[in-house]
């Protein structure tokens, strides 16, 4: 098997593995980072969604290959501390549930926040149309994602 060199959240990684193996399995099964979740297998749920040199992407669909030499973000490299202002107002708003697609929620909307600072509240129902939350907290995903894009202004809530 060939070995891939990943770069994920800003650090070097070496895996053994088959050319064609979802990110995800890489992520989850060779590196021990468990955030990002399994959820469809197809792409379509969002619970695996990551950055991938900035953009976010389903790495239950993106085999190692592509990623070589790329820059990984996952859920664990958002901010370690939990400090990221999404992060923060997720909790204040009360906005997982279950959990399970919280980390896809929120790489896609640290996504958003990055190329569209102040969203409005259709351009954030766009963005997040992908992740699908079962427990359907979308009106707090909203919310949440308001609250984070004032507080990255400098604003209040």
């Amino acid at each position: 098997m060939p070995a891939y060199t990943l770069k994920i959240n800003g650090r070097s990684r070496v895996v053994d593995v088959a050319a064609d193996t979802p990110l995800l399995w890489v992520l989850r099964d060779h590196l021990g980072l468990v955030g990002t979740k399994y959820g469809c297998g197809i792409g379509v749920c969002g619970a695996c969604t990551v950055h991938f040199n900035g953009v976010p992407i389903r790495s239950c669909q993106m085999p190692v290959s592509t990623v070589s030499g790329m820059e990984v973000t996952t859920i664990e490299g958002l901010a370690p501390e939990g400090t990221h202002p999404l992060q923060k107002a997720w909790c204040d708003r009360d906005v997982p549930q279950c959990g399970y697609c919280q980390a896809g929620q929120l790489m896609t909307a640290a996504a958003l926040l990055k190329s569209n600072p102040s969203p409005t509240d259709e351009e954030i129902d766009g963005a997040m149309s992908g992740n699908l939350c079962r427990c359907g907290t979308y009106l707090r995903i909203r919310l949440a994602v308001k609250d984070a894009a004032a507080a990255m202004q400098g604003g209040a809530k």
